[in-house]
């Protein structure tokens, strides 16, 4: 397979790529305005935009990660030159979420086709106007063979689990990257499982109310918080709660106005389905703004909930809609007792100038990654790693990272015949004190 072993191939599939994907942007970005009115303006930041930069990254560094790296060797391998070399795993399979249903089909597929692998790629049905897209740009750039696209519903998926495959990059709910996992484990794949929980977000004592309340909205009600890295719910420091809440509420009016509904800047619920989930999250709360919805276009206005019960539905699962749960906490210990409940969640945010604070809770709380003094912006560096620990995910990429993801470094050490040092081969008497003055020196 030429896409295996032809680096100047995989250069010339990316480059044709990024040609197809600026060409059809316009037609992308119309596509997820009509699955669920996501704005222009957040097409292009957080899903067009992402990919050619990916893209350009990629094929600018592509010759360098693809060069075997020689490792220091081992000193009682002399004389030796020892190197890694990346191979591609084989046969990638993608399964792609619906959320940011372009940018998350394509991160991994720029990566998988850099290292060298065949890939079957199936977009989410819940986006179909840009799956269809999607699987126009993969048809007009790579050949049958190389990239396919597969398109459908549940059954699709569920039918490509049951076969064999060298390696799975699925992106969604933690529930179904467990039945991914199970799928993976009767033929030992590996799997990178990009999931999600309930990410904290602490507003400490120390911070800058009016900038954290602006960067909280922001990254809250982004993509109407359907985003598996926004802040799932705030805790606050109970002294500064309720000038942090008269700041959110004005940083929402601002963004979106007083009617939201009438916003070209908000999107909507995905479908029906979770649409009901939302209002269902609304039950028995203390709305302190919003809490409106209407079933015609699936929306659900910017919501702030005031001190739901930890035993509320709210609070126990993700919630992944524009719903921000407000907390207020007395002592860390309070944070302690909130967030240990919880699975490791796939971000943490910390807003505090506090800097004592704020490496203590870093040290203190694992997660997969976040931001001190914003949200969200962690995700946008290629040179740092992406991903969850625990339930929230399994594995990493972005950057030269997506390609080490996709790529088996396979070892090799290659030994010189000028000189052959006799110690190891029996017979072993008179050699074992040798042996260890030796393994105690190049310990």
């Amino acid at each position: 397979m030429i896409f295996k072993t032809d680096l100047n191939y995989r250069k010339q599939s990316l480059l044709k790529l990024l040609l197809t994907v600026e060409n059809k942007e316009a037609e992308i970005i119309q596509a997820l305005h009509d699955d669920f009115k996501k704005p222009a303006f957040e097409a292009v930041a957080t899903e067009t935009s992402f990919i050619v930069s990916e893209l350009k990254y990629t094929i600018k560094n592509l010759n360098l990660w693809a060069k075997p790296q020689r490792v220091l060797p081992s000193f009682l391998n002399f004389p030796s030159a020892d190197y890694l070399y990346p191979e591609p795993y084989g046969k990638i399979l993608i399964i792609a979420p619906w959320n940011y249903p372009y940018q998350l089909v394509f991160a991994p597929l720029i990566a998988a086709v850099a290292a060298g692998n065949q890939v079957v790629v199936k977009p989410s049905e819940l986006t179909p106007n840009t799956s269809k897209v999607i699987a126009e740009i993969i048809q007009a750039t790579f050949e049958e063979n190389h990239v396919q696209c597969v398109l459908g519903g549940i059954d699709v998926s569920q039918n490509l689990l049951s076969q064999r495959w060298d390696y799975i990059f699925f992106t969604g709910s933690v529930t179904v990257g467990k039945i991914v996992a199970k799928a993976a484990a009767v033929h030992l794949t590996p799997v990178t499982l990009e999931l999600g929980g309930k990410n904290p977000c602490i507003v400490e004592a120390t911070a800058n109310l009016k900038l954290a309340a602006k960067r909280i909205v922001w990254g809250k009600f982004l993509n109407a918080g359907q985003t598996c890295i926004a802040p799932d719910y705030l805790l606050v420091d109970q002294n500064i709660k309720p000038k942090l809440i008269e700041y959110l509420k004005e940083e929402i009016t601002l963004a979106y106005g007083e009617n939201p509904q009438k916003s070209p800047d908000y999107p909507r619920i995905i479908n029906e389905k979770n649409w009901r989930r939302q209002i269902s999250l609304l039950e028995n709360q203390v709305v302190l703004l919003g809490g409106k919805t209407s079933a015609d276009d699936f929306y659900v206005s910017p919501t702030l909930l005031d001190e739901p019960s930890l035993d509320s539905l709210v609070m126990q699962e993700e919630i992944f809609g524009p719903i921000l749960p407000i907390l207020g906490y007395k002592t860390e210990a309070d944070l302690e007792r909130i967030i240990t409940r919880y699975e490791k969640p796939l971000s943490l945010y910390l807003f505090s100038q506090n800097k004592k604070f704020v490496e203590k809770i870093l040290a203190q709380y694992s997660f997969g990654g976040g931001c001190v003094n914003d949200t969200l912006i962690h995700f946008a560096n290629k040179r740092l790693p992406f991903g969850g620990v625990g339930h929230s995910g399994i594995g990493a990429y972005h950057g030269k990272r997506s390609f080490e993801l996709f790529s088996h470094q396979k070892a090799i050490v290659k030994k010189a015949n000028w000189l052959d040092i006799t110690i190891r081969y029996a017979p072993y008497k008179g050699k074992l004190g040798t042996l260890k003055k030796l393994l105690k020196w190049f310990s």
